[in-house]
Formats: C-alpha cells, sequence, structure tokens
C-alpha cells in the first residue's frame, strides 16, 4: 500500500467498505515491511497500532499519494476514502542476515543466474 511518514505516524488511504478496514475496526493492531528498492534483503518492519481512520471526501490525502507515487488518475471512491493514520510502537531492521560480502556474493550469483536464463 502506498503510505506517507511525517516522521512520527504513517498514514495510508484505504476504502470504508473493504474488510481490511472492518479488520482494523476490530482490532487496531497492525504490522507491515517496507522494502528497500535498491536492495531486496534490506527491509523495516514496522508495528504499531491504529490512531483514527478518518473520512477523506474529497481523497485529498489520496492525490498527495498518487503525486508522490507518480500515478494520476481520476479517484472514483473519494467518496468512501479514508485517511489510516498509525502510531508506530517497534521497528525491526532487517539485512537479510547477511554480511556485506555474503550481500554481495549472493547478489552476483543471482546476477548470474538470470543472465544464463
Amino acid at each position: 500500500m502506498w503510505f506517507a511518514w511525517d516522521g512520527e505516524r504513517v498514514r495510508f488511504s484505504h476504502t470504508n467498505t473493504r474488510q481490511k478496514y472492518r479488520n482494523l475496526l476490530a482490532d487496531g493492531r497492525v504490522s507491515f515491511h517496507v522494502q528497500d528498492p535498491e536492495n531486496a534483503y534490506r527491509t523495516l518492519e514496522v508495528r504499531g497500532r491504529v490512531e483514527s481512520m478518518d473520512l477523506d471526501p474529497d481523497a485529498a490525502f489520496y492525490r498527495s499519494l498518487q503525486r508522490r507515487y507518480g500515478s494520476e488518475v481520476p479517484v472514483f471512491d473519494a467518496d468512501i476514502r479514508v485517511v489510516i493514520v498509525v502510531e508506530p510502537t517497534n521497528f525491526v531492521a532487517v539485512f537479510g542476515g547477511l554480511t556485506g560480502a555474503e550481500t554481495a556474493a549472493l547478489t552476483t550469483m543471482l546476477e548470474q543466474l538470470e543472465d544464463n536464463h
């Protein structure tokens, strides 16, 4: 999912008609992973709690995410859009459990496999 981070909270856009929204109403615990686009073995796991889920009837927040991610298209579900605000409670940084040399060797091996296919 697209998101925005302001240094304290994570914000997502979603709709209030989907199961994920109902699940968050029932249990506000969340976790998600962010993967480094330059290194698939480097990830950040974020755990937290939903702080709020407010209507975004003009889809203003969703449109800001569209601009951020370079995909501006009409928003046909603006009337059911919500902004989900998550307060992080725990961060786990993972670098694949590999040393720098191991990561380089594995990357080289994977690149060679791709070249052979």
